[in-house]
């Protein structure tokens, strides 16, 4: 072909293509000019907020959610009142700040605001200026919202810019019904500065208010660690509306709770059978028991956890909700359940005693007792066998005296009764035999340690398992190989005695051999001398652990569990720093597998879940008192107690961000003889 040809070749190409890219640059124009038109019906209703005062830190929810710095500029809310009402995201409020000021498009002045409530399941904040006849947006339908839909995040991101146009971000509606059925999910880029910002259509119509939100964490700052993985989150506009007269009235709302707990681990695939079902809860005030099959909620029907969290994820305190269960293969009826806004508004149930452990029973010998405890006062003694109880009627219990099968279906029981309340126990003496009926009244469980307990603790008639564990400290690959963790057993491990299992959480950057042997080298002899073992898996970083090594970490626990005898009532999660704050979403998120926490430098982050009565945790919280972090990691524990959990705060006078000094350490190591108290 000569040159020419193919020069006139190359023209006719472009001669056919040109319109197509005529018609390309067409559509982008009509695109633009449609965002910039969509985005203008909007601006008047955006506004911009700045707050003053307050902490000048809060910490991130979850593990490694670090610090977020608070008030450093402006952030945005909408108008969804022409009499003075804003929306905006709570977690722009999260540092609790002593003024609030808003800037209107096409006001001079700002207006200050004050915070009318908050709506602490979908993290929204209400405030209120005194202005009247602002401009109202217009919701977008939700049956009209699609995935693939064209979605803009508007912001006020730029002091002292209110009357200019707003920022945006664009990018489509990827998802709905996230964050258990809140939110919706887009892919335009978000940020703290457009929090509180409207999701928009390409009508100007508004599709959500833009805010932090996290299946995994709760509270106002859940979610903010996500703001720049390409996923943001919005409550439909249409929601917020329906909920805006209670709020109005000033009250905060709450998540609804039925209080059930559910069997099986798989979410996706297990049937809502209820294991449990918490005293006082609304389900025991509707009268579900265990072993009941959730089927429907409002006429909805249930085949998977994942269907009734869903289902149950945008409820508030005191809605009433409709339910349907199955039971003995016939169809039970609730057509009105009014959801509780906690589970636990009382402590965990204490009668004062240690039982022995591995004792096949009947009955429970008593250890030891606690001085000036309910069991004390009634005259229960070292050596005694408590063989049977009679208490108020539980759900799903015939009534009259109980029985005393074994220890961990007495601790069973016992988590079920409330502080309070009045029981009876037939007591078989150690010395003569003979079988007393003593009265006592049930107290809260104290925080108190034990200053010493006695070393005998197992009756050494534990059920064997098969196979010889490899004893003293080996290291282990996970299935994937993408892991390794240790493992540390004495060496003169009994299979007939059931061992507290230790799974420590390192420090960031504590991932290498020497650091494990150091741990080793401080509990050995703990260890040895009060039947422990310890888990010591290693994260994939220096930086520390990420929240998808918790299948990696659960995967070794049930290895241990699987070779070596454990008591799975001392299973303890124990970090510290950012391994500490990885033991407390651990705990939360894997309620049946740990049954405590002992962290040292590690705040709490966001929001302790509800207490469950049934799936009990216990905390032994430590601070330096040298340490930054020292109030975060006490407001924890306060956050904890308030939530009704056992917990226990040491801090240590001279110490800064070091690890636990001999006392504290021996008291720990108490603390954790003492778990399966009753």
């Amino acid at each position: 072909m000569t040159t020419q040809r193919r020069t006139f070749l190359l023209l006719g190409v472009l001669v056919l293509l040109a319109p197509a890219a005529r018609a390309d640059d067409d559509l982008g124009d009509v695109k633009e000019k449609a965002i910039k038109a969509a985005v203008a019906k909007v601006a008047p209703c955006v506004v911009q907020i700045e707050t003053q005062g307050g902490v000048d830190m809060v910490r991130a929810a979850g593990p490694r959610g670090g610090m977020i710095r608070r008030g450093m500029g402006p952030t945005s809310g909408l108008i969804v009142g022409a009499d003075g009402y804003i929306i905006s995201s709570a977690f722009n409020f999260a540092n609790k700040p002593s003024t609030i000021d808003v800037s209107i498009p096409g006001h001079k002045q700002r207006y200050p605001a004050k915070v009318v409530a908050t709506d602490q399941t979908r993290m929204l904040t209400l405030l209120k200026i005194e202005v009247a006849g602002l401009p109202v947006p217009t919701p977008a339908p939700k049956a009209q919202l699609k995935i693939g839909q064209t979605a803009l995040a508007v912001g006020r991101t730029l002091p002292d810019t209110v009357d200019e146009s707003p920022s945006v971000s664009v990018g489509i509606i990827s998802a709905l019904g996230r964050i258990w059925g809140k939110a919706v999910q887009t892919d335009a880029k978000v940020s703290p500065a457009n929090y509180g910002g409207p999701l928009i259509d390409l009508l100007g119509r508004v599709q959500g208010v833009i805010v932090p939100a996290s299946p995994y964490a709760e509270g106002q700052t859940a979610g903010f660690e996500m703001y720049d993985s390409g996923l943001g989150f919005a409550i439909p506009l249409e929601d917020i509306n329906a909920i805006l007269p209670r709020l109005k009235s000033g009250t905060d709302l709450k998540r609804g709770i039925l209080g059930v707990t559910i069997q099986g681990q798989d979410p996706y695939t297990t049937k809502p059978l209820v294991s449990t079902v918490e005293p006082g809860s609304a389900a025991d005030k509707a009268g579900v028991h265990p072993g009941d099959r959730l089927t429907e909620i409002d006429g909805q029907p249930i085949d998977t956890q994942v269907q009734l969290q869903t289902r149950l994820g945008t409820k508030y305190e005191g809605d009433v909700i409709g339910v349907k269960i199955e039971r003995g293969g016939a169809v039970v009826n609730l057509p009105a359940v009014t959801l509780a806004g906690t589970v636990a508004a009382y402590g965990q149930a204490f009668l004062g005693v240690l039982p022995m452990r591995d004792d096949p029973g009947p009955g429970v010998e008593v250890r030891w007792v606690y001085p000036n405890s309910p069991a004390d006062m009634a005259g229960v003694k070292v050596g005694d066998r408590i063989i049977r109880i009679d208490c108020p009627p539980l759900p799903g219990q015939p009534p009259g005296k109980q029985p005393i099968i074994d220890r961990d279906r007495f601790l069973d029981l016992m988590a079920r009764l409330r502080p309070g309340t009045d029981v009876k126990l037939d007591v078989t003496r150690k010395v003569g035999g003979k079988t007393d009926t003593l009265l006592t009244k049930l107290a809260e469980q104290p925080d108190a340690v034990p200053e010493k307990l006695p070393a005998e603790a197992s009756a050494k008639l534990a059920p064997k398992k098969d196979g010889k564990p490899e004893l003293g400290l080996v290291k282990y690959a996970s299935a994937s190989g993408d892991h390794s963790y240790y493992v540390f057993a004495p060496e003169k491990y009994d299979p007939a005695v059931s061992y507290g299992l230790i799974v420590w959480l390192h420090p960031a950057g504590k991932v290498r051999e020497d650091d494990v042997k150091k741990f080793r080298d401080a509990w050995e002899d703990y260890c040895e001398q009060n039947h422990l073992i310890l888990l010591m898996p290693l994260a994939e970083g220096e930086d520390g652990w990420k929240r998808d090594e918790a299948g990696f970490i659960q995967e070794a626990v049930k290895a241990v569990t699987t070779g070596f005898n454990i008591d799975k009532r001392r299973v303890v999660l124990h970090g510290m720093g950012v391994g500490g704050e990885m033991a407390f979403y651990l705990a939360f998120h894997n309620r049946d597998l740990y049954r405590a926490v002992a962290t040292t430098g590690s705040p709490l982050g966001g929001e302790p879940k509800e207490r469950s009565a049934s799936q009990p945790l216990s905390f032994y919280i430590v601070a330096g008192g040298k340490d930054p972090l020292k109030d975060l990691i006490k407001d924890g524990e306060k956050k904890l107690t308030d939530h009704k959990y056992a917990a226990v705060y040491k801090e240590i006078k001279d110490m800064g961000q070091q690890y636990l000094d001999l006392p504290t350490l021996k008291e720990l190591v108490r603390w954790i003889d003492a778990l399966d108290r009753l």
